[in-house]
């Protein structure tokens, strides 16, 4: 027992050394462990607010594709009649002076 003891005595600095190391691995690891959970949380968290925006963006183009579609059935109904006037009225027989 005395021998270890003397052992522990003359290489303290190395033993001391040793566990400020293992307590530096320690602390790393923990570092490493806290940031990749604080990670994935942030990942999570904008996949589920991302999915909630895309759909919204989503539907607002819907929307407008709707109000584009019913403007252009409402022109392509004002261009056939305009058309119609038009072309009847060339196939009215000129008056005669």
């Amino acid at each position: 027992m005395t021998e270890v003891r003397s052992w522990f005595r003359q290489n303290s600095t190395l033993i001391y050394f040793l566990i400020a190391q293992f307590i530096a691995i320690g602390a790393g690891a923990a570092s490493v462990l806290a940031y990749m959970v604080k990670l994935e949380t942030r990942v999570m968290t904008m996949e589920t607010r991302g999915a909630e925006y895309t759909i919204d963006r989503m539907n607002k183009f819907d929307q407008r594709v709707t109000v584009l579609e019913t403007m252009i059935k409402k022109n392509e109904t004002s261009i056939d009649r305009i058309v119609d006037v038009m072309t009847r009225e060339l196939n009215k027989p000129a008056p005669k002076p």
